[in-house]
């Protein structure tokens, strides 16, 4: 079933737990993490993200993610990922996603306020949710999200995001969703990442309740780290690059075996198969239990 992110994180949060967020650029991975949801019963979200726009256009897949959700027997939200572009929000809103992460982080803090609170007052009233991020994400040299690429503990420290900021931005915009940064980053890590937790428990203390904290690069992060930051008040986590390139390996081993003697559909199948198994590992750690 089709639903928006409020109740879901909500229900999360009050149960210690963190809702997973897969990035779905294709029609296989939006098929193994909605049936690995479905195999648990558990809720999922599954993304867009605009850095996927060169490999599939958001009017392609997103009717059918959509669609998908609709048909499914567990909660599923259809969110759109930093989406940056406000045509893209626009053309999310119109394929019917249920929420939307209007990404403003490269702008001034009060710019940023002023561009989600008056978004967030038009999606409140057509029952969508709104993410926003604040401080903005680092990337890995190969990750296409766009964020700034500094591979060390120290530089990416210098992007924390503030908790009494983060605190106005929630009161004065009402997002339903803060995407903070404490010391992940998109992509695959150059080192061990080492997670601020002291900062997400501050943040969690001051921040209003309405106003969920999302977690993204959660590929990578080893599961300790990840419990504590669900334990202090991370109630959503992105995930997807660890996902892919394991879906990678799997397939490249796959080949050797068989000495290249695959139809393509063979390999699209033995993908989802792969990750929808490894989808029902990373949902249920998630959990928190």
């Amino acid at each position: 079933m089709l639903v928006n992110m409020k109740e879901m994180l909500e229900q999360a949060y009050k149960k210690k737990a963190a809702v997973t967020c897969f990035n779905t650029p294709n029609f296989e991975i939006v098929r193994a993490t909605v049936d690995a949801a479905e195999d648990l019963n558990l809720p999922v979200i599954i993304s867009h993200a605009q850095a996927h726009m060169a490999e599939i256009p958001l009017d392609l897949i997103g009717p059918l993610m959509v669609d998908y959700a609709k048909q499914a027997k567990v909660p599923v939200c259809v969110h759109l990922d930093h989406g940056i572009d406000y045509d893209l929000v626009l053309t999310a809103i119109r394929c019917g996603f249920s929420s939307i992460m209007y990404d403003c982080s490269d702008m001034t803090f009060e710019d940023n306020i002023a561009a989600l609170g008056e978004f967030t007052k038009y999606a409140h009233k057509v029952n969508i949710t709104v993410e926003a991020e604040l401080g903005q994400m680092s990337s890995t040299a190969g990750d296409s999200h766009g964020g700034p690429c500094l591979l060390s503990r120290e530089e990416i420290r210098k992007t924390f995001t503030d908790p009494d900021m983060a605190a106005e931005f929630g009161e004065r915009t009402k997002v339903d969703a803060l995407a903070v940064c404490f010391g992940t980053v998109h992509g695959i890590y150059a080192e061990e990442p080492a997670l601020d937790i002291d900062r997400v428990i501050e943040m969690r203390r001051k921040m209003p309740e309405s106003t969920q904290l999302v977690m993204h690069g959660g590929s990578g992060v080893d599961a300790a780290q990840i419990r504590r930051a669900i334990s202090a008040g991370i109630s959503k986590i992105n995930y997807y690059s660890y996902l892919s390139k394991s879906a990678t390996r799997h397939v490249y081993e796959l080949l050797q075996e068989n000495n290249g003697d695959m139809f393509y559909h063979q390999v699209q199948e033995e993908a989802y198969r792969h990750m929808r198994k490894y989808a029902r590992d990373i949902i249920s750690m998630f959990r928190n239990v």
